[in-house]
């Protein structure tokens, strides 16, 4: 958070018009150089800006104007602001690359097509700040220089840095899917062999049935031959 006021000169211009702050105590508050303070106190500078009053605006407080008035050594604090205003994130764009190496970025390009077909467009982008329609002319051989392009390193070129090149290509390993390989024939789990040789003992039901039948005439004839024999 900035330690300076709002509108640091035109606070300047309120203090050395309404208080008897020294020249050095409104320069260490509006963080400006006093021999500016005193320009403007002699009416060198800041001719035409209106003064803000920091007490109004909540920068400031009365007693503690009061308090480095009496204490010249004394150096005003900014009163925290009640209202947190989130910053502001910077909008990732893309790499700006200098006038006098933008003609060796298709050299890059095709070195990166080539060497690591995995990247995607965005990443070659973002690596050498080129675009989209021109990675497509290097890919395809479309380009107005096709013919002449040298594949080089953009990290030698000094388009891109080894760090950054070695995320994207790490990224990009990522998120490809692995081809799933045939690893071999491989043998069944012992549950699986087991309950198939059990079942195959097992006799059916017809079997079950034809063994019922040839156990009750078996036992008829040894009936049969018991009483022949009494």
């Amino acid at each position: 958070m900035s330690t300076a006021p709002l509108m640091p000169k035109a606070t300047a211009v309120w203090l050395v018009d309404n208080t008897a702050l020294s020249f050095d105590q409104v320069a260490d508050f509006c963080k400006m150089h006093p021999l500016e303070v005193r320009a403007i106190a002699d009416g060198d500078a800041a001719q035409g800006i209106k003064g803000m009053d920091p007490i109004s605006t909540g920068q400031l407080t009365r007693d503690e104007i009061e308090k480095a008035e009496k204490d010249s050594g004394y150096r005003l604090k900014l009163a925290d602001s009640k209202v947190r205003l989130p910053e502001a994130k910077k909008k990732k764009g893309p790499r700006y690359t200098p006038v006098s190496r933008r003609h060796e970025r298709p050299s890059a390009i095709l070195w990166l097509v080539r060497n690591h077909p995995e990247l995607k467009d965005a990443q070659i982008m973002r690596l050498v700040g080129t675009t989209k329609t021109t990675i497509a002319s290097v890919r395809d051989r479309t380009h107005w220089n096709a013919s002449t392009l040298t594949p080089m390193d953009p990290v030698t070129l000094g388009l891109a840095s080894q760090i950054d090149l070695d995320f994207e290509v790490q990224r990009a390993a990522k998120e490809k899917p692995l081809d799933q390989q045939y690893g071999g024939a491989t043998l069944l789990p012992a549950s699986e062999t087991t309950r198939k040789e059990a079942e195959a003992n097992e006799p059916t039901a017809k079997q079950q049935d034809d063994m019922n039948v040839d156990a009750v005439f078996a036992k008829l004839k040894t009936m049969g031959g018991k009483k022949s024999e009494e």
